[in-house]
């Protein structure tokens, strides 16, 4: 019986979609300073980092929101930043930038006020693989980063997850890749391995698959799979069912590599360990902690958003680009969503 009333509550919630309107966001004229902010941040002393892709430029943002100033500028030397794909914002203010100068790719470290106190180049060259709002995006996707690790999508090395140190030691590694049905294309098969590590507050991760078919893993905190679960809902289904089998390729020095669109755009884990994840069509399913959907959420400002960042800032709001816009995460005239039930020893339903 409490089974069951569980799936019948999980169920109705996940049937409605709760509309989300910005309740703040970066003023118009220090956002017009931003050529391409695709992270959007917060540290727990107030202030806001934007990550400026196309500026190749991570910006401060006071708390009060009344000024914006340059953190790290441009430049392949260390302590600056050139073809940059991801970032990273520690509790502490302290951030991550992955780039990639002359082709290689890097991570450096820089505290709040943006000195560089570590950084560490990757062996391999990175190579092209999905294409994103126009973008061709090589190299490392997505970070992680705790203060003192960070962890990258990396499935060239067989495991989807890397974890470093700040000295680029590898202290650990976690999953496998996944079944693909093209093992015989090494490049599409790691491609469609790619995704989103993303630190669970008890120090467990889950695993958000970008490419292909959505699915969700969580692992414990020694990294051990908890459960894997396919991603559905009527609102993605015509996504899902237009999944491609074959794509198109690109030469570059390593010969034919297939660039893939992804079918997730980004994910998020908040306070209480909830799981968002935004689509490539405007809507954001959140899991509980034991893998059930229990919401679908729209973003809307001057119009439907899809967004290309999430993060929980300080106060639970969420923040979202494109447009540098805070969300409260109740929903419509207040609601809040519907909480995760714990779950309960119980007599398999014969």
């Amino acid at each position: 019986m409490l089974r069951a009333l569980r799936g019948l509550v999980l169920l109705f919630a996940a049937l409605q979609v709760d509309v989300l309107r910005p309740i703040d966001a970066i003023p118009a004229h220090i956002a017009g300073r931003f050529r391409d902010p695709t992270g959007f941040q917060q540290a727990s002393s107030g202030q806001y980092f934007v990550f400026d892709r196309r500026s190749h430029v991570v910006f401060g943002v006071d708390a009060a929101r009344t000024s914006a100033w340059e953190i790290v500028h441009i430049g392949g030397e260390e302590g600056r930043i050139i073809d940059p794909t991801a970032f990273a914002v520690a509790p502490d203010g302290s951030f991550a930038v992955a780039d990639a100068p002359g082709g290689r790719e890097r991570i450096q470290v820089f505290t709040p006020a943006g000195f560089r106190t570590s950084g560490f180049t990757l062996p391999a060259r990175h190579t092209p693989r999905l294409v994103f709002d126009g973008f061709v995006l090589n190299g490392i996707g997505s970070l992680q980063f705790t203060g003192t690790r960070i962890l990258i999508s990396q499935p060239e090395t067989g495991s989807l997850v890397t974890e470093y140190a700040l000295d680029g030691r590898v202290v650990g590694t976690v999953g496998h890749l996944r079944k693909t049905g093209h093992e015989n294309d090494p490049n599409l098969h790691v491609a469609l391995n790619g995704g989103m590590p993303l630190v669970t507050p008890d120090g467990g991760l889950f695993f958000v698959f970008q490419t292909g078919e959505p699915i969700v893993q969580k692992y414990d905190r020694e990294g051990r799979l908890l459960f894997e679960r396919h991603v559905e809902g009527r609102e993605i289904d015509e996504v899902v069912a237009k999944l491609p089998t074959t794509w198109p390729t690109r030469r570059d020095a390593d010969g034919e590599v297939a660039i893939v669109t992804p079918t997730v755009r980004t994910a998020a884990v908040d306070r209480d360990g909830s799981l968002w994840i935004a689509f490539v069509v405007p809507y954001t399913f959140v899991y509980d902690r034991e893998g059930d959907k229990f919401r679908t959420v729209q973003f809307r400002a001057t119009g439907v958003m899809a967004p290309n960042s999430l993060f929980f800032g300080r106060s639970g709001r969420v923040l979202v680009t494109p447009g540098l816009y805070e969300f409260s995460v109740a929903g419509p005239a207040g609601r809040a969503p519907l909480p995760p039930i714990q779950p309960v020893l119980f007599v398999p339903y014969q």
